[in-house]
């Protein structure tokens, strides 16, 4: 099972701040499993997409079976820079939901809250 863990500021301000992906589908041999394949292209190409777009470079981790994202806090000054990296983490949640939809034997997304709520 592949866990995906996204982390937003609180309900109110739902700014995702940060995610992890963690475990391996299993949906088929190592190699062939194209769970495991989507997840990590969706995953690794967004943070590949934020830093190639906006210039702002994420706090990583990453090892088999494991990718750990924090994001900076930019300053009120690149608000719009801020703004772009937030549609991009809300399209990748969006690929990862319509992944859960179809395999979700083999994927579970959880949101939690920095702030309690």
């Amino acid at each position: 099972m592949i866990y995906i863990t996204i982390e937003r500021v609180s309900r109110k301000d739902a700014h995702i701040q940060a995610f992890v992906s963690e475990g391996h589908a299993e949906y088929d041999v190592p190699g062939k499993d194209l769970v495991c394949a989507a997840v990590s292209a969706i995953t690794v190409g967004t943070v590949n997409s934020i830093e190639a777009l906006t210039g702002v470079v994420a706090i990583s981790e990453m090892k088999k079976g494991l990718l750990n994202i924090t994001l900076p806090e930019l300053p009120e000054s690149e608000k719009a820079k801020a703004s772009q990296v937030q549609l991009l983490l809300e399209s990748m949640v969006v690929m990862l939901q319509t992944i859960q939809e179809s395999y979700s034997d083999y994927i579970t997304i959880d949101t939690i809250y920095s702030k309690g709520g």
